[in-house]
């Protein structure tokens, strides 16, 4: 099982502080130099591609510009890898092959921020409805860093050797960018990795700050369709009729059981309805009611616990309610899911201690594992005996206004908000010299 242990109030006080001294770096070198030297570059790059975004599986501009500059940088690249994914691989000597991923799908979401470079992108996803795109995720901030690790792992050439895959990958935000890049032959046409890395942007953490969590630290993410079958008639006459609505709003109640009763409690599980929809007047009971669900675990045992419980209170409530057996629910889980992330612990603790070397120990702290998705988790999940992974988090909230969410004077927006605007130079900085660091530390020069 995996432990959790909770960031204080007071640690991440200390960790915004500590931010603000010159102490906030232990490790002053080379590439910490280098990265710095970079970052005009790299943010004139990331407002682009902040103002630029594209939804999942439509990243053509945005993975063809990165496809590029990585090719200026000595890159063997190889483009349209799970529809516009990128593989860049680039062979350095005898040793381990390490993978950093980056993620390059927007959102539909009309960006607020107020930010000079924000987002007009507008687009139509598969909803139909012409929306405006934004990285309201921090993708932006993931890529940037991830060109910037690119440009300090080929200046650093002397200092290590083996084989690096870096790979761009769509559609992370409906989950199914990376197994459509496995299934496009990631691990066949191209080296297969000892190690994968990646990092996301945290609104819960002060700008520069790096948590992790080791085991399970993100969720298996299931969406769930139930169709509620009844029998319609007039509002005024509800004998004559079996109403759906009672039925689905029955079904809505036993839903809670399964976490509550059903699921040990030491064992994290979600079951939310997000979505009920029935009928479309007063006075007419619908004969279809229709809910939409968003359920989460860890295990395999713990995600078909609550997915078989689905289907069974479904059932049992509608046989309760007298619906025929021809007549019952529907019920429908989404393929692909996104299967839950777990950090291999001994690999997460050796790049951790390196970092903490590097940053100093008040700048990374062990987490909370958090009930979200991630299909980074696809890369360990296709090989979990020959691939050790690791996803970390960078803090990315703004010096003043974590400051005054510790006042209680504000209340700091979440990922996926359109006021979400991270400190984008602290955490492309520190994602950079984070994925080329580690990247070094696992492929060590001869002699090194």
């Amino acid at each position: 099982m995996h432990r959790q242990v909770r960031m204080t109030r007071a640690a991440l006080m200390a960790a915004g502080a500590l931010l603000c001294s010159t102490a906030a770096f232990a490790q002053d070198d080379g590439l910490r130099a280098g990265v710095r030297e970079d970052m005009p570059e790299l943010m004139e790059l990331y407002r682009h591609l902040h103002a630029n975004p594209e939804l999942s599986f439509e990243e053509d501009e945005t993975a063809a510009k990165l496809a590029a500059r990585m090719r200026e940088l000595g890159f063997e690249v190889t483009e349209g890898v799970g529809k516009t994914g990128v593989v860049a691989v680039m062979e350095n000597g005898e040793g381990p092959t390490v993978l950093i991923r980056a993620d390059m799908d927007g959102l539909p979401v009309v960006e607020q921020t107020g930010l000079p470079f924000a987002s007009t992108v507008k687009a139509t996803p598969a909803t139909g409805v012409e929306t405006g795109v934004m990285h309201a995720c921090g993708h932006d901030t993931h890529m940037t860093a991830w060109i910037g690790a690119a440009q300090q792992l080929v200046d650093h050439k002397d200092e290590w050797s083996g084989t690096l895959v870096m790979i761009l990958q769509p559609a992370e935000e409906v989950g199914e960018g990376a197994l459509a890049m496995l299934e496009d032959g990631l691990f066949t046409r191209f080296p297969k990795p000892d190690y994968a890395i990646a990092f996301h942007d945290a609104a819960q953490f002060p700008a520069g700050t790096i948590g992790y969590s080791p085991g399970y630290a993100l969720a298996n993410v299931d969406s769930v369709d139930i169709t509620v079958k009844g029998v319609g008639g007039h509002g005024a006459y509800p004998q004559s009729t079996r109403d759906p609505v009672v039925l689905a709003s029955s079904i809505v109640m036993k839903l809670q059981t399964l976490v509550s009763r059903e699921l040990s409690p030491l064992e994290p599980g979600v079951v939310t309805v997000g979505s009920f929809r029935a009928g479309s007047k007063h006075n007419i009971i619908s004969d279809e009611a229709k809910l939409q669900l968003t359920v989460r675990s860890y295990t395999d045992e713990a995600r078909k616990l609550l997915l078989d419980g689905i289907a069974r209170i479904a059932r049992g409530e509608a046989i309760a309610a007298g619906i025929a057996e021809d007549q019952l629910p529907v019920v429908t889980v989404a393929d692909p899911y996104t299967p839950s992330t777990f950090n291999d612990p001994e690999f997460t603790e050796t790049v951790m201690t390196g970092f903490r070397t590097r940053f100093g120990e008040d700048r990374v702290m062990q987490v909370p594992s958090v009930m979200g998705g991630e299909d980074f988790s696809q890369y360990r999940r296709a090989d979990p005996d020959g691939v050790e992974s690791l996803i970390f988090w960078i803090g990315g909230v703004p010096e003043d206004e974590w400051q005054a969410a510790q006042n209680g004077e504000a209340t700091l927006p979440s990922l996926h908000s359109p006021f979400w605007a991270p400190d984008a130079e602290k955490v492309i900085e520190t994602g950079a010299e984070a994925l080329a660091a580690a990247a070094i530390d696992l492929m060590p020069a001869k002699g090194g």
